[in-house]
């Protein structure tokens, strides 16, 4: 789940850069979060398959 949407704003932000269109400092905002939701992800992995 948390993967899904780390993703869909992975999307979100390249879409940003790719139709120049972008709102100030959010969409570094947005891939900030994604960064943390990939993260959180890799690391609940990581716990589960200890």
């Amino acid at each position: 789940m948390l993967y899904t949407i780390a993703m869909v704003l992975l999307f979100l932000w390249l879409l940003g850069f790719v139709t120049s269109y972008t709102m100030g400092g959010l969409i570094h905002v947005v891939l900030v979060v994604a960064l943390i939701f990939v993260l959180i992800g890799f690391l609940q992995g990581r716990k589960r398959g200890s």
